[in-house]
């Protein structure tokens, strides 16, 4: 399937409908230490838009499963797993199901404008080809560590968050972690459940030839 067909396919899905992602690569051509090296923070992408393989690159990276016991790319404090994982594109928004390794359609059309809107007008948000969005539900970890918890979540989310930009750099891609949001704005926009908030976002796609 070319990529203009997979995003077709994104686009034209029902909402509640599952969209498999191809099998993720376990093997790249750039060592970790090279793409430590060439990280930097983009905020000035090109319109190419990303195929299915890319985003489920990406996915997995963040929180797919990589062990027949249900581990999985990122560390979690107790392996309590707090982190939801929402892909927002064109073609709509989407959340990533870690034991499928499938996207799940959960709203219709194009919200990037508005979750730009609402991460006080940063405008690369709209115009990078996807932006995947964190949320997380506390109680899966303050029900075992209490307050402490809650930072163990922020911890689990940079983990997470770390092994997308690298993972972006090995693609040959760019990206920009966002923490300066409204809260209440960015989950009004993307309709979370309310034990849902959402901590992070990070834009990514192809840089413009004169990103850093």
């Amino acid at each position: 399937m070319d990529g203009g067909s997979e995003l077709e396919t994104l686009a034209k899905a029902d909402v509640g409908a599952q969209v498999e992602l191809p099998r993720p690569k376990l093997k790249g051509e750039l060592t970790v230490e090279e793409a430590i090296a060439r990280r930097r923070s983009v905020r000035d992408f090109e319109a190419d838009l990303l195929g299915l393989s890319q985003m489920g690159q990406l996915l997995w990276s963040a929180a797919g499963v990589t062990s027949k016991h249900g581990q999985r790319a990122a560390p979690s404090a107790g392996a309590r797993y707090p982190l939801e994982l929402y892909l927002a594109c064109e073609q709509g928004l989407f959340h990533y199901d870690v034991k499928g390794h499938t996207l799940i359609k959960v709203r219709a059309g194009d919200l990037r404008a508005a979750l730009a809107a609402a991460a006080h007008g940063q405008s690369f948000i709209a115009a990078a080809p996807i932006s995947l969005v964190f949320t997380a539900i506390y109680e899966r970890t303050t029900s075992r560590y209490g307050e402490r918890g809650i930072r163990y979540v922020h911890m689990d989310v940079g983990h997470a968050a770390e092994n997308v930009h690298l993972q972006a750099v090995a693609l040959g891609l760019a990206s920009v972690p966002v923490g300066a949001f409204d809260d209440d704005a960015v989950a009004a926009v993307l309709r979370f459940p309310p034990d849902q908030k959402p901590i992070y976002i990070i834009p990514v796609g192809y840089p413009a030839p004169d990103a850093p």
